[in-house]
């Protein structure tokens, strides 16, 4: 099985549901799009919703990854900065109940959190305050860290911090892990675009993206912009939420089905998408099969608020993966 380490933002995530969307439009924000505030903006809109009952759960986009690959057995760590605070030690609690190695460094700053404000549709839209987060830097990216590890999962978020993550896909490509990256948002695509074609030309070996993160990084549908992210890596994902997602690697393309699910809340849905798809990945399953176990996780995280899946479903996913152990291959 190969190994698979992460680097994200280490947040603890706030679930608010929301009656309606003209909160949205009232606060300013874009349906389905990540904003960063600071600490007063983000106390003024939760003073605004203080109304509304929220629910507390450890997150950020590479954590609910590496959180979700670890519970399906595979071996993970996280690399991610926090806070000297209760809220940065109940995120080390928890990644590391969950079974993940953690590289957890420390900041002067308060730990980050993240807002995920959830439409009656189950979209969500998102306001981060990244705080200790953003603290981390390319002297702590070092190779010692990529010792060990075969896979190398980055999430799209940190690429607004462009020297550290061209630093990171460097040194981990140097060293021969095979770099993963998730594009995260069509808002941060849009916003890095030119340095994202740059790490995805140089460095990156897969892609995930939705479809408009697909559309944001190529102008282009979902299959015309599978094909052309797959014009530099070994293999591109492009999801398309209730209706499955596409794969391709050299000439083969997959398309894979979506499972069934009534939907409440797509938070993490991407992440634990990615979470399946990496699993399979790692114990050497054929790509369809890397898919498939991707939208079954993604069909249970959509069913319940936030990105935490319970212990018994994850023994339901792990009963289904276990009727596919004889299709795997060597990749």
């Amino acid at each position: 099985m190969k190994k698979i380490i992460g680097i994200g933002n280490a947040l603890i995530d706030i679930l608010l549901q929301i009656p309606d969307d003209s909160i949205l439009t009232t606060l300013n924000l874009k349906k389905g799009s990540m904003q960063l505030v600071d600490e007063q903006k983000m106390s003024e809109i939760l003073e605004k919703l203080k109304k509304f009952s929220t629910k507390m759960v450890t997150g950020g986009s590479a954590a609910n990854t590496i959180n979700g690959i670890s519970k399906l057995g595979g071996i993970t760590g996280f690399l991610g900065k926090i806070g000297n605070d209760e809220t940065g030690r109940f995120f080390e609690n928890d990644i590391r109940e969950n079974g993940v190695n953690a590289h957890l460094l420390r900041s002067k700053k308060p730990s980050g959190r993240c807002l995920s404000l959830i439409s009656p549709d189950g979209e969500r839209t998102m306001c981060t305050c990244l705080g200790a987060a953003a603290d981390l830097q390319v002297a702590d990216i070092c190779p010692e860290i990529f010792n060990d590890y075969e896979i190398f999962y980055i999430e799209g978020y940190l690429v607004q911090n462009q020297e550290l993550i061209r630093h990171a896909v460097a040194l981990a490509a140097e060293m021969g892990l095979l770099v993963t990256i998730d594009m995260a948002s069509f808002n941060i695509v849009e916003e890095n675009l030119e340095f994202l074609h740059e790490i995805v030309e140089k460095y990156v070996n897969i892609v995930f993206a939705n479809e408009e993160e697909a559309f944001a990084f190529t102008n282009d549908s979902p299959v015309e912009a599978l094909n052309k992210i797959a014009e530099h890596v070994d293999i591109s994902v492009v999801k398309i939420g209730e209706h499955g997602s596409f794969i391709k690697a050299g000439n083969s393309i997959f398309s894979i089905l979506p499972v069934e699910a009534e939907a409440i809340d797509t938070t993490g849905a991407g992440d634990l998408y990615a979470a399946g798809f990496l699993y399979g990945l790692a114990n050497h399953y054929q790509l369809d099969i890397c898919g498939n176990i991707g939208s079954i996780v993604a069909s249970k995280v959509v069913q319940t608020i936030g990105a935490k899946i319970s212990d018994d479903v994850w023994m339901e996913i792990k009963c289904q993966i276990l009727l596919w152990q004889s299709k795997q291959f060597a990749f």
